[in-house]
């Protein structure tokens, strides 16, 4: 097919307002727990739900450090991580290895065959197991975080968790299947389908970017089923076996990072499934997708905090040796301040994650924004720290570890670093559509009073019963963010003791960030109205600005929290006060960006661009592309291809 050619997928077509609708039913639409980053977002800031640190029970910790001692000489003695990246594959060995170490069930009930660790082991295993080779991290998270052992947990019934869990905790290796060449962030126009037969569905699609798909043995899969007498329809989610006849994996794909990822294309054809398989009602497909990744989106992030220690380690160790113009570089200010963002950074990214994962473990909190913000962070400043790494290191940066190696010197693999990480930046969820997810249930208590003001669909009527309920909430609201302890200068002294950093001044900056941001909220909200949605800049911003808010918070509690229990305090203030004067000087410049940015200039050079009128300045270099459609043909058929799937026994 030429590139002129254009594919003949098989989407619905749906209008923005339609995708939105879509969107917004899938949504948890009830707050039943309290949340500190939703009360972070309306100005209120509730240190008591974040401080004290929670702390593991002492059972569940002994249980995970016990595995993660495992799981560590495991990877120490059975992982090459440098033979995964130069096959391009994890071996089937190191796959059963991790298959007999208990690895595939580290989540799963121990009644079920699994391991049953917490969320907050859980993570730790998956940093030191990402350590090792980020495609092994990838392969556990994929299976347990989004696979079928986690919407099996909340969403199955007796029977499917009888007769799948056990087989995830022990051999079966699960992929997730929602994304088709066609249709990423906006599954209002999913075209893979599921018609009810009799007591069977029968699936026919495409599945692209199926993590672990090449080697799986059993698939969540979501499809559409169509509105029918007796079936109500809709996205819906199913487990399917991996060996199923018409099911043809057509394609192992290959990244620029994450080369031992078993990630391809899956075709349905005549799929039959048992109805027994469907998890949930119709319809509840998206619901079950993105509360699984509620929780789920933390093991990302917790690989983030394993990539940011090695690059402290090796920034260190290099930097300490490295000498340049009569000294170690590391005394050159210009890298020593590389080096104390690294530290700082890293610090920061372990208090947010592991205060999540507690507070996932406990389930007093509704942590559905606490995670999508540790994933968004997570995932921004990981990329960070490893491009200054590259940068410390200089050409050996940038050099390969098997060059470095070649040549006799320490293979240190900085640059692959940099490329695994790349990824995190769009799995699970772009930095793009987590900062419209965020700012959305940011907003929700907004919306939720004052939402039918700004419908252009709602009647009169509503109107009016809306401004009522928003004066109300607005009468009482609004006073509040006047004033508060942030400007009282002795508040939260307990983190100010004696011969440490003043980190009480931080958390009073962030109560007045907080109540700032409110204030910034509801004067755009008022300014543009209806229009809010399509202020991404802005929206983006008032979500950054909230993640750098939360992670100073999470930093200090968890200074405070090692100095009270006397492991390594001292350092620990030091490093949470160098990250929050760092984040400090990032919120400044995020809030002055609320109103002073190029937004509406942008916008005019984006439709100059599209138009063509600046095609000219594309003239005088060559486009080494090759010929092909932009987006593969996704038309539902048999496979013209070979079955590469490959389960792994």
């Amino acid at each position: 097919m030429s590139a002129t050619q254009p594919a003949q997928p098989a989407q619905p077509k749906v209008t923005e307002r339609e995708a939105r609708q879509v969107a917004e039913a899938a949504r948890e639409q009830d707050w039943r727990k309290p949340s500190f980053a939703k009360e972070l977002f309306l100005g209120r800031f509730r240190l008591d739900l974040i401080h004290p640190h929670p702390q593991p029970a002492a059972e569940d910790a002994r249980r995970g450090e016990a595995f993660l001692a495992r799981l560590r000489e495991f990877c120490e003695s059975e992982v090459d991580g440098a033979r995964i990246e130069r096959e391009a594959r994890i071996p089937d060995e190191t796959i059963r290895g991790l298959k007999r170490l208990g690895a595939l069930g580290m989540k799963i009930d121990p009644k079920y065959g699994g391991l049953g660790l917490t969320q907050v082991y859980y993570n730790k295993a998956l940093a030191l197991a990402g350590s090792a080779s980020p495609a092994i991290g990838a392969l556990l998270s994929a299976h347990q975080s989004i696979g079928v052992p986690q919407p099996l947990k909340t969403f199955g019934t007796q029977e499917q968790k009888d007769a799948f869990l056990p087989r995830c905790a022990t051999d079966a290796i699960s992929a997730f299947l929602l994304t088709e060449p066609d249709v990423g962030s906006d599954p209002a126009r999913l075209a893979t389908t599921a018609v009810p037969e009799g007591d069977e569905y029968v699936l026919d699609g495409v599945k692209l970017w199926t993590t672990n798909g090449v080697v799986a043995d059993l698939l969540v899969v979501m499809a559409r089923v169509p509105v029918s007498e007796g079936h109500k329809g809709g996205i819906t989610a199913f487990v399917v076996e991996a060996d199923s006849p018409g099911i043809t994996v057509e394609h192992r794909n290959a990244f620029m990072g994450l080369r031992g990822l078993e990630n391809g294309v899956t075709r349905f054809h005549g799929v039959r499934v048992p109805a027994g398989h469907r998890i949930g009602p119709e319809g509840a497909g998206l619901k079950i997708a993105l509360t699984t990744l509620n929780t789920g989106r933390l093991s990302l992030p917790a690989m983030c905090v394993g990539a940011g220690k090695w690059c402290l380690k090796i920034a260190r160790e290099w930097s300490s040796v490295r000498e340049q113009w009569g000294r170690p570089v590391a005394r050159h200010e210009a890298v020593g301040a590389k080096i104390s963002f690294i530290a700082a950074t890293t610090f920061a990214l372990e208090a947010v994650v592991d205060l999540s994962s507690q507070m996932a473990d406990e389930d007093r909190n509704d942590i559905r924004i606490e995670a999508a913000l540790a994933k968004l962070y997570g995932s921004e400043m990981a990329c960070l720290i490893a491009d200054e790494l590259v940068q410390i290191r200089g050409g050996r940066g940038f050099e390969t570890a098997d060059s470095l190696a070649a040549r006799g010197e320490r293979a240190v693999p900085a640059e692959q670093m940099l490329r695994d990480l790349r990824i995190n930046r769009i799995f699970e969820g772009s930095t793009e559509i987590m900062h419209l997810l965020i700012a959305r249930e940011a907003v929700d208590a907004h919306l939720s009073v004052a939402g039918d003001l700004i419908d252009p669909e709602k009647a009169l009527g509503e109107k009016a019963r809306a401004g009522a309920r928003a004066a109300g909430f607005y009468a009482r609201w609004l006073p509040k963010l006047a004033t508060g302890a942030g400007q009282v200068p002795g508040a939260f002294r307990e983190f100010h003791p004696g011969g440490h950093p003043d980190l009480a001044v931080h958390l009073r900056y962030v109560e007045r960030s907080a109540r700032k941001l409110a204030r910034s909220t509801f004067y755009a909200m008022s300014r543009w109205q209806g229009r809010m949605e399509t202020k991404q800049g802005f929206l983006g911003r008032i979500v950054d600005i909230g993640a750098e808010l939360f992670a100073m918070s999470a930093a200090c509690v968890r200074a405070e929290h090692l100095r009270a229990t006397g492991d390594h305090g001292r350092e620990a203030y030091q490093l949470a006060d160098a990250f929050c004067r760092q984040s400090r000087l990032r919120v400044e410049e995020l809030f002055g960006r609320l109103w002073a940015n190029t937004d509406d200039l942008d916008r005019k050079v984006v439709a100059g661009v599209l138009s063509g009128t600046y095609e000219w300045l594309e003239a005088g270099v060559i486009d080494p592309s090759g010929e092909g459609p932009w987006i593969a043909d996704a038309t539902p058929g048999p496979s013209r291809h070979k079955n590469v799937h490959r389960p792994i026994r």
